[in-house]
């Protein structure tokens, strides 16, 4: 509990290192961040699409998680992460995220990273604005997306 005297009771220079610390106390916390949705809206359409209509741009890395903000213009590739979980918020758009099942005609890309055609035997789960979508690691997943989506991601190691 933060105990004030009084203004009058209070040494002129007290008061002055009173009011200097003020800002120091209501400081945010060491790794706290935010970003607006200004920011998102704007870092979705910045990011180049590559050849799978794909654009990523990794907004924030804290150790063993991270935020990428994703844009898409059509259907993804099956993806497989092998240690991490994905956790999926929708912006914007509309798709189809199909879960589970076996990517078709897999094969590595990065280390722990897998990728496929697409997915057999998997389930259907539509996506629009406001879903949320948690994926473990190891489990197929992939978006069909008609038009355009644009999702936040947090990547989070799970080893």
């Amino acid at each position: 509990m933060l105990l004030i005297a009084p203004a009058d009771k209070m040494p002129a220079m007290k008061k002055l290192m009173f009011l200097a610390a003020l800002p120091l106390m209501a400081a945010d916390p060491a790794g706290f961040t935010a970003y607006t949705n200004a920011d998102i809206q704007s870092r979705a359409k910045a990011v180049k699409l590559d050849e799978h209509k794909a654009g990523v741009d990794r907004v924030g890395n804290w150790g063993n998680h991270a935020l990428l903000v994703v844009r898409r213009e059509g259907d993804g590739e099956a993806e497989i992460h092998e240690t991490q979980v994905d956790v999926i918020t929708v912006i914007s758009g509309e798709g189809t995220l199909v879960v589970g099942g076996s990517a078709v005609e897999s094969h590595p890309t990065n280390p722990g990273e897998i990728r496929g055609k697409s997915i057999t035997g998997g389930t259907n789960h539509k996506m629009s604005a406001g879903d949320v979508f948690h994926i473990p690691a190891k489990v197929p997943h992939q978006m069909l997306v008609p038009k355009s989506l644009v999702i936040q991601v947090v990547k989070v190691d799970s080893k």
